[in-house]
């Protein structure tokens, strides 16, 4: 965690802040004005999803028409709000303290991830740090934090989901799911977390938490409607045919070993690991368990995901799969016979390979 903190703390730079995180592009005409009256950290190898989400933290009720202007669509950065909303309440609503907030928020979860992680990762043997590290220092979330990407805050309330559950409070979980849904909209397949009906009652109380689950993405979205028009649902087209994005991007990342072997190794690394993963889940069938029911509906996702985010190039995947590597890794926890549990560990867990160089964060300062 030191370690942690200490290459979150290289990402500060006097007059900006921790804003370095967030991924400014340098400015250009587009910019909107309320963004333009902020000091923040620029440099031309920046330019990534969370700026927009940053801006969105701006005018989190979208009254703004030149918010638009700034990125790419709107519409569907608007429908991922949740995080933006909380950067403005925890900046009290003040322009620099909000990106501050944005920027830093990521590093919050972290932490937070890092202690209730504890709950089914116990890190006081080797085996148990394996694990509980290979979930912290995963590529995914620590693109997150480096990007300042909505996917670590994910994380962490489908963590609360799942306790929830683990409680026996199946309708709170559902209430935390449909808010994580404003969040990212993937997020609903938590709901899958879900304990299996057994009697009518049962039934009953899991058509009222998949309300739960849907109602708050429903409400947003008509506002949005009344904003956009027809433009509302633009950007959804994210998942095509049974495996046919995983084929065409996985082949063309394999391919690239043979000509350009260190260059492809580390999205072969994540290749290997999300599907080792996928495979375990698949493998496992612990149907009592919240996180295999989450872990094995993300499996079932990462079938139908569109080759852009399928590429383990951009980074995407190991962000989109969180919940199946947590899952994956909580899972494995329960392993007893060593001889079983070290091989899938190293296996399924070798996307920390190319999280080496996310470590240092802000990777273009």
């Amino acid at each position: 965690m030191v370690l942690f903190l200490a290459a979150v703390a290289r990402s500060y730079h006097p007059g900006t802040g921790f804003t370095s995180l967030i991924g400014f592009p340098p400015a250009g005409p587009t910019e909107p004005p309320a963004l333009q009256a902020i000091p923040h950290q620029q440099s031309a190898g920046a330019n990534y999803d969370g700026q927009f989400y940053a801006q969105r933290a701006l005018d989190p009720l979208l009254r703004d028409p030149t918010m638009d202007r700034g990125m790419d669509l709107a519409p569907f950065r608007a429908r991922r709000i949740l995080f933006s909303w909380t950067a403005y309440v925890l900046g009290l609503g003040r322009p620099a303290w909000i990106l501050e907030a944005y920027a830093l928020q990521n590093v919050g979860c972290w932490l937070i991830l890092a202690v209730l992680l504890t709950r089914w990762i116990s890190p006081v043997s080797g085996r148990g740090l394996a694990l509980w590290c290979a979930i912290l220092f995963s590529h995914g979330l620590l693109w997150s934090v480096c990007l300042a990407l909505l996917d670590g805050p994910s994380l962490l309330l489908t963590m609360c989901a799942v306790i929830a559950i683990e409680r026996n409070h199946p309708l709170r979980s559902a209430a935390i799911v449909g808010v994580a849904a404003l969040g990212r909209e993937t997020s609903v397949l938590v709901g899958f977390g879900q304990p299996l009906p057994k009697d009518a009652r049962g039934w009953t109380r899991l058509a009222l938490a998949a309300m739960l689950v849907i109602l708050p993405l429903l409400i947003w979205m008509d506002y949005l409607r009344s904003i956009y028009r027809s433009t509302t649902l633009k950007g959804t087209d994210s998942f095509v045919l049974l495996g046919t994005g995983l084929a065409s991007s996985w082949a063309d990342a394999l391919s690239l070993l043979t000509t350009r072997f260190f260059e492809a190794l580390g999205p072969a690394c994540i290749i290997v690991a999300i599907a080792v993963q996928a495979l375990f889940v698949f493998i496992r069938r612990d149907y009592a368990s919240p996180w295999w029911r989450i872990a094995f509906a993300y499996a079932v996702m990462l079938l139908f995901l569109d080759p852009v985010l399928a590429n383990p190039h951009t980074g995407a995947i190991t962000r989109v799969m969180l919940p199946l590597t947590a899952g994956f890794n909580v899972l494995l926890a329960k392993e007893p016979r060593p001889t079983r549990f070290w091989p899938w560990f190293l296996v399924g867990n070798l996307h920390l390979v190319p999280a080496l160089h996310v470590l240092p964060l802000v990777p273009w300062s």
